[in-house]
């Protein structure tokens, strides 16, 4: 794991600090408003007085500490405001939030390449910069109610909110879906194997890539959209069970491209790819929203950011453990950079894995329960 991972693997600190810390009266906004500063000193300096990759390093590793900070507030925020939706509307909030991000990332697919051909590498990170700032600016119009923390101690901070979090995540309508999301997440995929594939077997180069990831990024945005217009009061049970199924299937078609049956069919092996990814994308992205819902509105009042972060911890844990179980099942069938003969059934047992925590679909709450 990089070094500058770090922030992203603490971040329920970042989310234990907001909650029971109040800076200036507020729990929010002044972390929001530090998080910007660092973010732009972060850019700043590696536009000016970084000269050594150590030196790097360590810049790159604040920026990601604004990121990650930045990031557990507004998460903290939105689960805030999530608590005060109605049933019918569940999932609004996050859906347009979760929209903006992928939107974002349109943009700045766009705008890097751009901005790399026609200015200096130095006057990028300059221009990178100020977007921290714009986030400082904005945390200062943020509505938050003031804190009322007079009498309280940091040691009776601190024993206060460890009781309030051990007693959250004892309740069984906590821990038992976060348990089977688990294993949802954590069940092995093939995406190394078949990135090797792809750049060794089939030639695709970085310029195809970068089209990949942008495509990608729109399949996300288009995935967002059709949860919140069509299956955002779907319950949770039946949209994860019914996206896990499709999901499965669906990634069967990768076996077209790993046997290159496209081609016997007159599809291009990159057409094939971007519209294999652009699917696969919109399936993922309808499957993960209600986690993401069923993530915020789990988490009770005070300890709001440190649970949800908590949680993301939880599911970004269970990726690297399907990253691992993945390299596993590699490794078993012979798979390496340069001989993909066993591909196709390393494809096989990584869909059908993704079946296996359905018979325990029943951990999850119904959606009018939470």
């Amino acid at each position: 794991m990089p070094c500058t991972a770090l922030p992203w693997v603490i971040k329920p600190l970042f989310g234990f600090l907001s909650d029971g810390f109040p800076l200036g009266g507020y729990r929010r906004r002044p972390y929001l408003i530090v998080s910007g500063i660092l973010g732009a000193i972060a850019w700043i300096a590696l536009a000016t007085v970084v000269q050594t990759a150590w030196a790097a390093t360590l810049v790159i590793l604040l920026s990601s500490l604004s990121i990650a900070i930045s990031d557990v507030i507004a998460d903290s925020l939105v689960v805030e405001r999530v608590r005060e939706e109605s049933v019918g509307e569940a999932g609004s909030l996050q859906s347009f939030t979760w929209g903006t991000s992928a939107l974002g990332g349109i943009i700045t697919a766009y705008l890097s390449g751009w901005l790399l051909e026609v200015f200096a590498t130095t006057t990028v990170f300059l221009i990178t910069a100020t977007f921290p700032l714009v986030v400082t600016a904005v945390a200062w119009m943020i509505a938050e109610d003031p804190v009322n923390a007079q009498g309280h101690t940091a040691l009776t901070n601190i024993k206060g909110q460890i009781k309030n979090l051990w007693g959250a995540i004892r309740q069984k309508y906590i821990w038992l879906p976060t348990l089977f999301i688990f294993f949802w997440q954590a069940t092995p995929n093939s995406e190394t194997a078949l990135f090797y594939f792809t750049t060794n077997k089939l030639g695709f180069e970085p310029e195809f890539l970068g089209r990949l990831r942008l495509v990608t990024s729109i399949a996300s945005l288009v995935g967002i959209w059709i949860y919140q217009r069509f299956l955002r009061e779907v319950p949770f049970r039946v949209i994860l069970g019914w996206t896990t199924v499709l999901a499965s299937a669906l990634g069967m078609t990768t076996l077209i491209l790993v046997t290159h049956a496209n081609r016997a069919i007159g599809i291009d092996d990159h057409w094939f790819s971007l519209g294999d990814n652009l699917i696969l994308t919109v399936m993922g992205q309808v499957a993960f929203m209600p986690v993401l819902v069923l993530s915020a509105r789990l988490c009770p009042a005070g300890v709001e950011a440190t649970l949800f972060a908590l949680l993301m911890s939880i599911w970004n844990l269970a990726g690297l453990l399907s990253q691992e179980f993945g390299a596993l099942l590699t490794h078993l069938l012979g798979v390496t950079e340069q001989n993909f003969e066993n591909l196709w059934l390393l494809v096989i047992v990584t869909n059908l894995s993704t079946l296996l925590p359905l018979p325990f679909l029943h951990w999850l709450p119904k959606k009018e329960d939470v």
